[in-house]
């Protein structure tokens, strides 16, 4: 019997036996399903683009119109209070938030104050801008008081905006609803960066020239705009039409650059600052205030339950 089951057994077909290989025109098919439903499920969302987090993180839809509602958009309106009606209690804590936000703006109020009063004193040519700062430094009552102010002002302002965005990171602050407001912190962020970065030349000393210098170079090799960077080369680029060249307003760091810098440090990239802090600012309110931690509940403010 056990040989005839072994001559047997390989006459009838076995459900574990493997299938027969896939033609490749089966396995293509096979292959492009998955790619099929994802662009089936990216075309709908694309439709109903209003209902993704990325859209409501950016624009805020009215609320529905009832009582509740509508006092709750007056009371959440930043134009009529400035101040919150309601405030966590823990996030507003010194050791959460650490001030940084507050002292920002602090320092950027010092900074466009003092630096109005600098341009009273200060030539953007190139024979003439050390001078005024000699001037301001030897003959100026309070000139060096001032002087000093706008620049270690303009330090502590990265050094603040810097731990500021390390706290919010720390602290899971940009997570929904407020990674557009994350978007627009970074990009406060660079443009802070940019403003220490054009106020080092305005002076026309050695330092400022050489990092104005060593900063140009490196723009020279950004991808698609720079004539040394990833095809730049391609692009038609060179040392005389490219982002350095732009920059410098020449092939040198001279008069043209010094009075670009002026423009952009004293009249461009405030004016842009100033925008996206008030969208910051306006966005802070519109997404429930600070964040904070977990509201914790002291023991005097527990209700029990009456017997």
């Amino acid at each position: 019997m056990a040989n005839e089951e072994k001559t047997t057994s390989p006459e009838k077909p076995s459900e574990e036996d493997p299938q027969p290989p896939a033609s490749l025109v089966d396995r293509l098919k096979k292959g492009l399903q998955s790619f099929q439903a994802k662009g089936a499920a990216d075309l709908k969302a694309a439709k109903q683009y209003k209902a993704t987090q990325l859209w409501k993180s950016v624009f805020r839809h009215k609320l529905d119109d009832s009582p509740r509602n509508r006092a709750l958009a007056v009371l959440t309106n930043v134009f009529l209070h400035v101040q919150p009606a309601k405030v966590n209690r823990d996030a507003v804590r010194f050791s959460f938030t650490w001030g940084m936000g507050g002292i920002t703006l602090y320092l950027f109020i010092i900074l466009t104050i003092t630096g109005v009063f600098l341009m009273f004193y200060f030539h953007p040519t190139k024979g003439q801008a050390y001078l005024d700062i000699m001037y301001l430094h030897n003959d100026v009552p309070f000139g060096g008081l001032l002087r000093n102010m706008h620049r270690w002002g303009a330090h502590l302002m990265v050094i603040t905006v810097w731990l500021h965005m390390f706290r919010v990171f720390l602290t899971g602050s940009y997570k929904p609803p407020r990674e557009f407001n994350w978007a627009v912190g970074v990009i406060c962020l660079v443009l802070t960066l940019l403003l220490s970065f054009t106020g080092y030349l305005l002076p026309d000393d050695q330092l400022g020239f050489w990092a104005v210098t060593v900063g140009t170079n490196m723009a020279r090799a950004t991808p698609l705009l720079g004539h040394e960077g990833p095809f730049g080369a391609q692009l038609g680029m060179t040392a005389f039409n490219d982002v350095r060249f732009a920059l410098l307003g020449g092939s040198i760091v001279d008069a043209n650059a010094l009075l670009r810098a002026y423009i952009w440090h004293c009249i461009a990239l405030p004016l842009l600052i100033s925008i996206f802090l008030v969208v910051h600012f306006w966005r802070v309110r519109k997404d429930g205030s600070i964040s904070g931690p977990a509201p914790v509940v002291l023991e005097r403010e527990m209700k029990f339950p009456r017997k």
